[in-house]
């Protein structure tokens, strides 16, 4: 069996798509994944599974059916995610406040074409960084205050996206090891 993390887009935010994460838990136990933790209420679950084809897409039908609501789903592994901690390009720079740095996770690697024309925007002092199916994102003035949200790179990208800050995707990565 192989650990994943599994990322939700948009539940329990401001009221909408509401998921208790034990019913969360009990939706992935039902559907035969084992070792299930949960992180925070907006969707993170750590699991471990022997079958790794088409997770996203089964997680995603599952609580459509369930809970009536579309939610995206993104998968990672432990290997992904500890790639994602080592190459984060801000880090380089000792200037850079790491709760001032978020992660947006990718559903696919984006179009060659579709990331030159995300590199066209400028919204200083917010910058990112695309590396395949991340996109690395420093916020000075913070992530409440930019336009390189979530939405901003489905638009521009064309795939799905969902956004954790520095210190959660920290706290992912420790769970998955620990899992």
């Amino acid at each position: 069996m192989a650990t994943y993390l599994s990322i939700l887009r948009g539940i329990n935010v401001s009221g909408q798509k509401m998921i208790k994460m034990a019913d969360l838990k009990a939706l992935y136990e039902a559907m035969g994944f084992k070792n299930i933790t949960t992180y925070i209420q907006s969707g993170n679950v750590i699991f471990e599974s022997k079958n790794h084809k088409n997770m996203a897409a089964a997680i995603e039908q599952k609580i459509k059916e369930q809970y009536g609501f579309d939610v995206p789903v993104i998968i990672r592994n432990i290997d992904e995610i500890k790639a994602v901690i080592e190459q984060n390009p801000f880090l380089k720079d000792k200037k850079t406040e790491p709760d001032k740095l978020h992660v947006t996770y990718l559903s696919d690697v984006p179009t060659e074409e579709a990331v030159t024309k995300a590199m066209n925007y400028d919204y200083t002092p917010d910058s990112f960084v695309i590396k395949g199916k991340e996109v690395y994102v420093y916020c000075p003035n913070g992530y409440g205050n930019t336009k390189l949200n979530n939405t901003f790179f489905e638009n521009k990208l064309k795939v799905k996206a969902t956004t954790r800050n520095w210190k959660t995707t920290n706290k992912l990565f420790d769970i998955l090891i620990s899992n």
